[in-house]
């Protein structure tokens, strides 16, 4: 795509369709919402432009969100990050994260958007220090982030307590990737982590 501020090739906005069923007009306004948070027009996005996005801003798991964005393994997700701290994600890459929001289709499976990504998109926010397993400590941590003061600390060691029991299949103290989509099993997923996106 070479200088964010140009227009897209007819060629690419028709790969990207291909890679991510987004229909041209989604992507064309895809296109102008990068381009607004590429604020020095780089051609890329930091960590530091999602953190400024008011609704990310202002939802308690938003560092989880945009860690989760950087922190994605190349080989489910089809593209690989750099593992420095200066992390970017092109254009590209940040559609086919996107990607993974859309409604599942009932015509055509969109491998970017499987129940399994939606899954794994999930467990690496639960996931804080990146060794593929939740611990009790972290499910606190990020339970604590999104309830706050609304229950007492008793009630947060209960439903950490209760959580663990549920889906730690195995007893060893940790929640694999499996144990997390055992847990998940009745969930439904699809509908929770879709965004609609305007054509």
């Amino acid at each position: 795509m070479g200088n964010n501020r140009s227009l897209m090739s007819e060629e690419e906005v028709k790969e990207i369709m291909d890679e991510t069923d987004f229909n041209r007009n989604q992507i064309i306004r895809l296109h102008s919402r990068f381009q607004s948070l590429d604020k020095k027009g780089q051609g890329y996005l930091s960590r530091e432009d999602f953190q400024n996005v008011p609704e990310l801003a202002v939802n308690p798991l938003g560092d989880r969100i945009v860690d989760a964005f950087f922190s994605l393994d190349s080989s489910s997700f089809g593209y690989k990050l750099a593992k420095n701290e200066e992390q970017k994600l092109n254009f590209r890459q940040f559609v086919r994260i996107l990607a993974h929001f859309q409604p599942m289709s009932k015509v055509k499976k969109n491998s970017l958007n499987s129940r399994r990504d939606k899954l794994l998109f999930a467990f690496k926010m639960y996931d804080l220090n990146k060794n593929n397993y939740i611990t009790r400590e972290e499910f606190k941590t990020i339970l604590n982030s999104m309830v706050g003061s609304n229950i007492t600390p008793d009630q947060l060691e209960k439903i950490a307590d209760r959580t663990m029991k549920e889906a730690d299949a195995d007893n060893d103290g940790r929640i694999s990737f499996e144990d997390f989509c055992r847990a998940m099993e009745k969930t439904d997923i699809e509908e929770k982590m879709s965004i609609r996106f305007m054509n």
